[in-house]
């Protein structure tokens, strides 16, 4: 059993984390360069956002989406 444990262990800290170790090592090393990382995944982050909303434009403006003005059917009737 503890050959299993170390085993996963091992997993972990040193394959599983390799590249948040060369991160760490890069960040002492050169700053910027460390932090070219965390503008790639803003970027990224924000196309998403970007491309999400406008396919959310994109359907509402075709009126895709059925819009009641109440939050449940049976408290009014339906007006469309």
């Amino acid at each position: 059993m503890k050959k299993l444990l170390d085993g996963v262990q091992f997993l972990f800290e040193e394959v599983a984390f390799a590249p948040m170790n060369i991160l760490r090592e890069l960040e002492l090393e050169n700053w910027w360069a460390a932090s070219v990382f965390n503008w790639l995944f803003m970027f990224i982050g924000m196309a998403a956002f970007v491309y999400w909303m406008l396919q959310l434009k994109k359907h509402n403006d075709n009126n895709e989406e059925k819009r009641y003005v109440v939050s449940h059917s049976f408290l009014a009737e339906d007006k469309q």
